[in-house]
């Protein structure tokens, strides 16, 4: 009698082939559904309806057959001409003295670096209005600096159009500082070294090696910093004041309409929230790319 070797028909290894214990493979990629817990999903739809039902009501009460004359207007288009002109200035500044101070905060070992830090961010959470308060106390004509540049220069700057830039500037630059930081010490300092070693200098190697890589991270940085100054209501009307065709900016125009013209606050806000909506669109990449 032959005994039987356990070998299974059409198998390459015959019977040695050991079975699999725990059964069929699992699918890959797919996740489990999870039932939402009816005491979380009450109050996400509750957030989520107190963020967007507004935006809702704006476009629902929007003045869509006379938008196009609101739209139209003189002071309008000087007031968005005027915010566009004013937040690239301030983007700007923010490039040329915000990517210095990330790299200083990611790159060295400054003393009293968290600190630094500290400072740079503090405009996030400063409300608007204190820090046009502060400005004056600085740059204006009897502030500490202001007072020299207006004895030493006859130079001006609260109430005027650059004011409106440095009021803008003050808020935004630390969204660029951040994100710019990020960026930098996420990005490999070996490539600095070989530069270094091939006898390249630091500005060098920070000109052609890590501008390049950190390109992604500072174009982020400047459309958050120009949408924060296209933005700005507090630091301006308080350190630049509001002057139509001066320093009346598209967040000013918003404010005195509601005075006078509703409909014509609601257009101007809809030309915000269309620019808003631009900015998010372009950094969709970045913010909206998670599954």
């Amino acid at each position: 009698m032959i005994p039987r070797t356990g070998r299974r028909r059409g198998h390459p290894d015959g019977g040695n082939a050991p079975r699999d214990p725990v059964g069929p493979p699992r699918r890959r990629g797919r996740r489990r559904a999870h039932r939402v817990p009816v005491a979380l999903l009450l109050p996400a739809l509750l957030g989520l309806a107190f963020l967007v039902l507004p935006l809702v009501g704006l476009l629902v009460r929007a003045p869509w057959s006379s938008l196009s004359e609101q739209l139209t207007s003189p002071q309008v288009w000087e007031a968005l001409r005027l915010s566009l002109v004013c937040a690239t200035a301030a983007t700007g500044v923010s490039l040329v003295l915000g990517v210095p101070l990330a790299w200083l905060l990611a790159r060295t070992e400054l003393p009293g670096r968290r600190m630094v830090r500290a400072l740079v961010t503090l405009p996030l959470v400063l409300p608007p209005v204190v820090g046009g308060v502060a400005l004056l106390l600085v740059l204006g004509r009897r502030g500490i600096v202001g007072s020299w540049l207006d004895s030493a220069f006859g130079l001006t700057l609260p109430f005027t159009t650059t004011g409106v830039v440095i009021a803008e500037a003050f808020v935004a630059m630390p969204f660029l500082v951040i994100s710019v930081e990020g960026a930098l010490r996420a990005a490999d300092p070996r490539y600095e070294e070989a530069a270094a070693t091939l006898g390249a200098s630091r500005l060098t190697a920070f000109r052609r090696v890590t501008l390049p890589l950190i390109a992604p991270g500072i174009g982020a940085g400047a459309v958050l910093a120009w949408a924060r100054a296209l933005g700005e209501f507090g630091a301006t009307i308080t350190f630049a004041g509001n002057f139509p065709g001066r320093t009346q900016t598209m967040p000013l125009a918003v404010y005195l309409a509601m005075e006078s013209d509703p409909e014509a606050a609601i257009a101007l806000s809809l030309v915000l929230l269309v620019v808003s909506i631009a900015v998010l669109a372009g950094l969709r990449e970045r913010w909206m790319s998670t599954p």
